[in-house]
């Protein structure tokens, strides 16, 4: 049976409260960024250096534009797994350790940012085109380093760190 009382307790922990003040400082300047980009930046490309520029485009994907489709199936389809997934981070995160709620919390800020503009603005405006010469990586935004960030760390402390 559930006890109600456990998981509330679980919850209102004090590292719980950071784990939330995480996720929302990094949702709140993805949309910060997406803001001022999409104002700004809209309707031109800008150079910051020979590496660097500011291009807004729409993705209808996932990270990096992987499965983009104009099928409202498809998007509706990724969008819910999106959803499931987001359900699932909080789930293991409020059960994992201190360490690991940091990390959970750098991916899930970015993944609801980039999962609230799916819903409101049916596309991630993705806008940090990095490139060398004729190279460019794809075009990604701020809740994308985020979640990067976060895979990377997963996958460092589980290469260091013997259980």
């Amino acid at each position: 049976m559930i006890d109600l009382k456990e998981i509330k307790n679980k919850i209102l922990k004090k590292e719980n409260f950071y784990f939330l003040l995480i996720i929302s400082t990094i949702f709140f300047l993805d949309r910060y960024s997406k803001i001022i980009v999409m104002k700004d930046f809209s309707d031109k490309s800008v150079y910051i250096n020979n590496f660097l520029n500011f291009d807004l485009v729409w993705n209808t994907g996932i990270g990096f534009g992987l499965f983009s489709s104009n099928s409202s199936m498809v998007y509706n389809s990724i969008s819910a797994i999106i959803a499931l997934v987001i359900i699932g981070l909080l789930i293991f995160a409020f059960k994992a350790d201190k360490f690991d709620k940091i990390i959970f919390a750098l991916i899930i800020g970015g993944a609801v940012g980039n999962f609230y503009d799916r819903v409101l603005l049916y596309a991630v405006p993705d806008f940090i085109d990095v490139h060398f010469k004729e190279f460019h990586w794809f075009t990604f935004n701020l809740a994308d380093i985020f979640i990067t960030i976060g895979i990377i760390c997963f996958i460092i402390k589980d290469l260091l760190v013997k259980n």
